[in-house]
């Protein structure tokens, strides 16, 4: 490990580096300045980035996501007061980089980020991925229900139902994962749910079609009418204990909150709302989570960059909570 890099080691954990001697504009440039997996050699969380956009219906870029949310994670502190806790001293943490995956064969690239979830999974590893497009979920969630030997339950933030057939004769998209995902028996389909969905559809046979496959609705309007604290007591009595994968898009967000991502809806959840739902899922059972879709030529001072950062912040220390 690099001696020149002073860091915030507790109780036996290698953190972050100690922002009161390296200004956080410098050193390394992982998230929240954490060290390499290749520095520890094992880590309880990895966070893992996936540079990936060619299941894009829309505007591109969210292959520049996962380092766009790196930096703006510079300015993340190792005590989270929300949930009164230290993540990067429960459990530890590091940047095990990105998965090179090719960006001209959806088919191929999905292959090897099941492979890439696996390997870093093998002997109890969780991982926190950082997108790349909503495609890169289907092979996140295949790794991660094998893992747990069973079907997983899902927690999936987005504008979007993400549960459409194809998009030009094409099954794997941004659009089609969590169809896909139901027809191959990876999700427990008593325990799925769609949070913060809204705007336009091509016919109500969408939703029809999506309460077919047993995903339960909470849409951006229900999270403002009926408040944090009564759709979190209906997630978490959906849930249960089953194992729980969140896949957050960051579309989810109003744009007034994520400007920088590829398919804005008006009418979106807060950054502070979704901080809060995020945070009453403690004590679950959550075995992985992503956050995709962000795309920085879209983003303005970093707002997207930001919420993104600290969204992946609240998951990995939920990872770190028994209860």
């Amino acid at each position: 490990m690099s001696q020149n890099q002073p860091r915030i080691n507790s109780n036996g954990k290698v953190g972050p580096i100690d922002a009161a001697q390296v200004p956080r504009y410098a050193g390394a440039g992982t998230y929240a300045r954490l060290p390499r997996l290749d520095e520890v050699g094992y880590a309880d969380v990895a966070v893992v980035g996936v540079p990936f956009d060619t299941g894009v219906s829309y505007r591109p870029g969210a292959r520049f996501g996962g380092n766009h949310i790196r930096e703006a994670s510079r300015l993340l502190r190792p005590y989270n007061p929300a949930q009164d806790t230290s993540p990067f001293a429960n459990l530890q943490v590091a940047d095990a980089g990105d998965l090179a995956v090719n960006p001209f064969n959806i088919n191929e690239a999905i292959e090897t980020i099941q492979a890439g979830a696996l390997d870093l999974t093998e002997g109890g590893t969780r991982l926190l991925t950082l997108g790349g497009d909503h495609t890169i979920a289907l092979p996140l969630l295949r790794a991660a229900a094998e893992r747990a030997g069973q079907p997983v339950a899902m927690l999936h933030f987005d504008a979007h139902l993400d549960t459409w057939d194809t998009y030009f004769g094409a099954e794997y998209t941004h659009g089609t994962p969590f169809r896909r995902a139901v027809e191959e028996g990876i999700l427990d389909t008593e325990a799925i749910s769609h949070v913060g969905t809204r705007g336009p559809l091509y016919g109500k046979k969408d939703l029809d079609e999506d309460r077919r496959f047993g995903f339960g609705i909470v849409t951006s309007s229900d999270v403002f009418r009926q408040g944090v604290d009564e759709v979190v007591a209906k997630l978490r009595d959906r849930i249960g204990n089953r194992p729980l994968y969140i896949s957050v898009d960051i579309d989810v967000l109003d744009p007034a909150h994520a400007p920088g991502t590829g398919t804005p809806e008006a009418g979106g959840i807060t950054s502070r709302e979704l901080l809060e739902i995020l945070r009453g899922m403690r004590g679950m059972n959550l075995i992985g989570a992503d956050v995709v879709e962000v795309a920085p030529a879209y983003d303005h001072a970093d707002i997207t960059a930001v919420a993104a950062s600290h969204v992946a912040y609240d998951l990995i220390t939920l990872m770190g909570l028994e209860s």
